[in-house]
């Protein structure tokens, strides 16, 4: 999982589009935030992990502030006091403004001007007043719930070495992350996976010859398509996924408080699936597969030969290898929308990707969502199949326990 950084498009256009109906919130300006909150978060700078955190705060909050004014479906856990005759879009707005804020205080002028954008679109009065101070009292609370959940705890990796003998010196990412609390998981262990592969087996063999084959900087065998895939899921940050849950979100006939669960339900599951992820990640240590391959001579299998130069078409990202991070998060994504959707038509599901210049991407079904991103990290030299195998499965659970919380209800 990449931790690349990508100039987001001018917020004036989402800003302008954000149109008062008759009192009723439209069901798209839960997907206008979103789209905000991902440009703001983009260009924060900020990395995988906390991105996806800080989105599960937002989109809590969003949701808890939409339906304490709705009422559609039963809270989540905040209790918030039921406010008929409040504008949901004010609240919407409020509660964005007021996450975003005390999380990214650096981008305090984008997001007072998105801010500003939305609320000159609702007719000023006491349903806007109030909706405003519905949408505050759900950030607040969501913080304050969130304040100790362990993201602040401090980094204290103990580099593997001897004494005396140099490693390299950068740090890997997140390595407390296991120690967070989780939204919907028992614990950061409850999904933990068997280990890898034993060297010494097949299936060591098959994982480590497909990714030599098919994820060198300059493999023959990888075809254009495929390297297509692998640039366009380098990036890893929350917009590449929520464009796909956009894709259920603007279908016709959406509510606004159904679309802020469905994005809560989304954004609790692939936080927790993070957390989850590093708890596994660092309880095996496993090593990424420009490691492997350069030391194919000390595994014990005469099935994987050594190349002493070898390197991954992307740069490995800094956390051992196993399980795959865009895996888990494309699995936990995956059983959210198909919980979603039910037996009901499903869109197309589409994204767009910085890391691949704004292309866009299609698939007609959530299994080949899901595949392609799993695909896309052998083709790019730094997930073995297993990895990404074992993440999916992990992620799929983990959005099941999202699906029955907010999903799993009688509308």
């Amino acid at each position: 999982m990449q931790h690349r950084h990508h100039k987001p498009q001018s917020l004036v256009g989402i800003c302008a589009a954000l149109l008062l109906l008759s009192g009723q919130a439209r069901a798209d300006v839960v997907t206008d935030w979103n789209v905000k909150a991902g440009e703001i978060i983009v260009e924060a700078k900020m990395g995988t992990p906390p991105a996806f955190r800080l989105m599960a705060i937002v989109n809590t909050a969003m949701y808890e502030a939409a339906n304490a004014i709705t009422r559609r479906y039963p809270s989540s856990g905040l209790r918030l006091e039921a406010t008929p005759g409040a504008s949901a879009e004010a609240a919407i707005a409020a509660a964005n403004r007021a996450t975003l804020a005390k999380l990214l205080p650096a981008q305090q002028a984008a997001i007072d001007t998105a801010y500003q954008a939305a609320l000159a679109t609702i007719a000023d009065g006491p349903g806007k007043t109030a909706g405003i101070a519905v949408g505050e009292k759900a950030a607040a609370a969501i913080l304050a719930s969130r304040l100790d959940d362990g993201a602040a705890t401090g980094e204290t990796y103990r580099p593997h070495t001897t004494a005396g003998a140099y490693v390299p010196t950068a740090m890997p990412a997140v390595p407390q992350w296991s120690q967070r609390k989780p939204w919907l998981m028992t614990s950061s262990a409850q999904f933990r996976p068997g280990p890898p592969p034993a060297l010494t087996s097949e299936l060591w063999a098959r994982d480590y010859n497909e990714v030599k084959a098919l994820g060198a900087k300059n493999s023959t065998r990888r075809t254009a398509e495929q390297t297509e895939i692998a640039r366009f899921w380098e990036f890893s940050l929350t917009p590449i996924y929520d464009g796909v849950v956009r894709s259920v979100a603007n279908m016709p006939g959406r509510e606004v408080t159904r679309n802020a669960r469905l994005f809560a339900a989304v954004s609790q599951a692939t936080d927790d699936a993070l957390i989850a992820l590093f708890e596994a990640k660092y309880h095996y240590n496993f090593w990424r597969p420009v490691t492997a391959i350069r030391n194919g001579d000390v595994d014990g299998n005469d099935a994987t030969g050594r190349d002493a130069s070898w390197t991954s078409f992307i740069d490995s990202p800094m956390h051992p290898e196993y399980p795959s991070g865009h895996a888990i998060l494309a699995g936990a994504v995956g059983a959210v929308l198909q919980a979603e959707i039910g037996t009901g038509p499903m869109p197309v599901l589409t994204t767009t990707s910085p890391s691949a210049k704004g292309a866009a991407r299609r698939w007609t079904k959530v299994n080949d969502f899901t595949q392609e991103v799993a695909n896309a990290r052998i083709y790019e030299g730094v997930h073995f199949r297993t990895a990404t195998e074992i993440g999916i499965a992990m992620g799929k659970q983990i959005g099941e326990l999202a699906a029955a919380r907010f999903i799993g209800r009688v509308d």
